[in-house]
C-alpha cells in the first residue's frame, strides 16, 4: 500500500517529470527538497555541493508521475546555473525566504532565466519558505500573490522546517501544478510527433534525388 508521502510499489509509472528547483543561496531549497520527498529535516545542513535530486512518485487522477526533483547544489553561489540545468524540465520550483527581502527581490531575475532557459510551457511554483519566522517577516504575503499572478505562477508559503504547506505547494489556488505538467508533456510529445512526421516526409521526397 502507498503511504502518505507516495512510496514506491511494484507498479508501472505513467509520467516521470523532471522539476527543478532554484533561487538564491540560503533560502532552504534543498531542506524543502528533502521535506517534500522524504518528510525530514536535517538541522545540521550544510549548502549543497554537486548536482543531486531526489524523486518522489505521486498519484494524481489515477496516474503514477515520479517527479525527479532537481537541485542546483549551490551553483547559484557563483552564478554557474546553465542552461543544461534546465533542460528537460517540465516544472520548478522557485524558492525565496520570506524573512529575506533581497531574496524574494531576486525572483524576477529568475523568472527570467527560467524562461530563456527552459521549455516555453514550464510551469513554476512560486514558495516562500520559512513561514515558521512569520514574526521575523520581511515579505508580505499580498506581495508574493500579486507577483505570482502578474507572472502566471502557482504560489504557496511553506515552511521546510516545520513541514507546514508542504504538501499545499502541490495543491495552489489555481489548480494543481501536476496537471500542468501532465500537459506540457502532452505537448510536448506531440511536437516531437509532427516533428517525426515532417522528417519522413522529407525522406520520402527524398529518395532518389542524389
Amino acid at each position: 500500500m502507498e503511504d502518505e508521502w507516495g512510496a514506491e510499489r511494484a507498479a508501472e509509472i505513467d509520467y516521470v517529470f523532471k522539476v527543478v528547483v532554484i533561487g538564491d543561496s540560503a533560502v532552504g531549497k534543498t531542506q524543502l527538497l528533502s521535506r517534500f520527498t522524504k518528510d525530514e529535516f536535517c538541522f545540521d545542513s550544510k549548502s549543497t555541493i554537486g548536482i543531486e535530486f531526489q524523486t518522489r512518485t505521486i498519484v494524481l487522477n489515477r496516474k503514477r508521475i515520479k517527479a525527479q526533483i532537481w537541485d542546483t547544489a549551490g551553483q547559484e553561489r557563483y552564478r554557474a546555473v546553465t542552461s543544461a540545468y534546465y533542460r528537460g524540465a517540465l516544472g520548478a520550483m522557485l524558492v525565496y525566504d520570506i524573512t529575506k527581502r533581497a531574496t524574494f527581490d531576486h525572483v524576477a531575475r529568475w523568472v527570467e532565466e527560467l524562461r530563456a532557459n527552459a521549455d516555453k510551457a514550464i510551469v513554476i511554483m512560486l514558495i516562500g519558505n520559512k513561514s515558521d519566522l512569520a514574526d521575523k517577516r520581511a515579505v508580505s504575503a499580498e506581495d508574493a500573490v500579486e507577483f505570482a499572478e502578474e507572472q502566471g505562477l502557482f504560489f504557496s508559503e511553506a515552511s521546510a522546517l516545520s513541514g507546514d504547506n508542504v504538501e499545499r505547494v502541490l495543491e495552489a489556488d489555481r489548480g494543481n501544478p501536476w496537471s500542468g505538467f501532465k500537459e506540457g508533456l502532452g505537448e510536448r510529445r506531440r511536437q516531437q510527433r509532427r516533428w517525426e512526421r515532417c522528417a519522413e516526409t522529407k525522406g520520402e521526397q527524398g529518395v532518389g534525388s542524389f
